[in-house]
């Protein structure tokens, strides 16, 4: 075998064979995590995020924790990102920046119909009657995927992150004061009885007491 013929074989092997393992090495550790975070809809622990991009926990903890100086724009005295990073419920999450709610409240008016579709009212009904709920479970409930719904209710304030699960971490959600302002009532125990409105009147959400 030629000396030309085993340098090529060296340089196949240490080449990287995938799809995965070329992004990986065309990407710095920052930008997988950015790539990570920005589709997450909970928050994601650093173990998560390591295994994801096959690195050590601690160097992933290092680069989260460099990202988070960056977007607060503490870490090269630049000003803040209009985002930011959380560490939240055991893992980071992309949130809106507080100082800029005010902006995005007008931008969403502004652009979102009043009218809620079907599957909205749904949603929100079935948020009402079991809060706190997680949106695994909401899904579950309506058999159906509920991801861009509950964005909608939360972008129209009338649903709100309330909590974590204590054991999942997974995001729980209820009603907002704006919505219970639209209903024209207090509390939500105010709420009318589901059971009435069915065909059997002995069934209806398992935990509807309020």
């Amino acid at each position: 075998m030629t000396e030309q013929v085993l340098t090529e074989q060296v340089l196949n092997e240490e080449a990287p064979h995938t799809e995965l393992d070329r992004a990986r090495s065309a990407h710095s550790l920052a930008q997988q995590l950015e790539a990570l975070l920005i589709v997450a809809d909970e928050p994601l622990s650093a173990m998560t995020l390591a295994t994801a991009c096959d690195r050590p926990v601690r160097e992933v903890r290092k680069t989260l924790h460099e990202l988070v100086a960056d977007y607060d724009g503490t870490a090269a005295g630049g000003a803040p990102r209009g985002f930011e990073l959380r560490e939240v419920a055991g893992g980071y999450r992309f949130y809106v920046r507080e100082s800029l709610d005010p902006v995005v409240a007008d931008f969403v008016q502004q652009q979102t119909p009043a009218k809620l579709s079907q599957a909205a009212l749904e949603t929100l009904a079935v948020i009402a009657y079991r809060q706190p709920v997680s949106r695994g479970a909401i899904a579950s409930i309506r058999a159906v995927n509920v991801d861009s719904v509950v964005r909608t209710l939360l972008a129209r304030g009338l649903v709100s992150e309330v909590g974590h699960d204590g054991e999942t971490g997974a995001i729980l959600y209820g009603t907002s004061d704006q919505l219970l302002g639209h209903l024209g009532i207090g509390d939500i125990s105010e709420l009318p009885s589901v059971a009435p409105l069915l065909d059997d009147g002995s069934e209806g959400f398992d935990n509807e007491s309020l």
